[in-house]
């Protein structure tokens, strides 16, 4: 019995023993990072902050040589257009053309035609060229896109509005009028105002009106003044009679 026992203790050569140290507790990894949604990946990476470039100074680097780039026969043909058409007309506006077919601008050149009003066309590179060496330089903005320009020898801004009033695809952005740049809001308040005959009139009117006042006013006192000395010389003589007083009241 005691052998048996013995025998069952004592470890065996290739055996492992009926007991093992088993490792308890925790095993929780925490060292895998936890997955994001997607729309905070976007978040995240739309606002990393990004700093900014270091500032070269000047003179670091040699300088770029500057490009010159020379007009060519055409656009100094053009520019030469341009110039002569500042010169000639006196109302020149700038309009925005919004996808206009040819039949609309057909029949908006033909309202403009009866009032002394052309349409010309120039592409914006060459009106900016030539803006920005001239006295009309703060024009150059309005020309961005398709425009188009509307010029007449004499200031017709209300004939002008009347026309693309019927035409919406065309948008009125500024003009030039008597070598006064005007927003498009400036070109209705000229429009509103009185034609220079009419103005001619009311002041000739006005000064003739004035002269007429100084005529007669002048031509008034002395008489006045004569009337009241011959009263004053009446009252003071002795043969004055009573009946002067009354005439003398009335005569002042």
């Amino acid at each position: 019995m005691a052998a048996t026992l013995c025998v069952k203790l004592l470890p065996k050569q290739g055996w492992l023993p009926l007991t093992q140290s088993v490792r308890h507790g925790s095993k929780a990894v925490t060292r895998h990072r936890k997955p994001v949604h997607i729309l905070r990946q976007k978040l995240l990476a739309v606002t990393k902050y990004i700093p900014p470039t270091r500032v070269v100074p000047p003179g670091a680097y040699p300088s770029k040589p500057k490009e010159v780039q020379e007009d060519n026969a055409l656009m100094l043909l053009m520019k030469r257009e341009v110039k002569k058409v500042f010169q000639d007309y006196k109302m020149i506006a700038a309009a925005q053309n919004n996808a206009s077919n040819a039949e609309d601008m057909m029949i908006l050149k033909n309202r403009l035609h009866k009032h002394g009003i052309t349409v010309k066309f120039f592409p914006n590179q060459v009106m900016r060229s030539f803006l920005k060496d001239s006295i009309y330089c703060n024009m150059a903005p309005l020309f961005i896109g398709p425009t188009v320009l509307i010029v007449s020898k004499e200031p017709k801004a209300r004939e002008m509005l009347v026309a693309l009033r019927s035409s919406p695809q065309m948008t009125l952005l500024g003009a030039c009028i008597e070598n006064t740049l005007l927003s498009a809001d400036g070109v209705v308040s000229y429009s509103r105002m009185p034609s220079m005959t009419v103005v001619q009139g009311q002041l000739v009117s006005g000064l003739t009106m004035l002269t007429s006042y100084t005529a007669s006013m002048l031509q008034r006192h002395p008489a006045h003044l004569s009337a009241l000395l011959q009263q004053y010389v009446k009252q003071q003589s002795p043969d004055s009679s009573t009946e002067g007083a009354p005439k003398a009241e009335e005569a002042t």
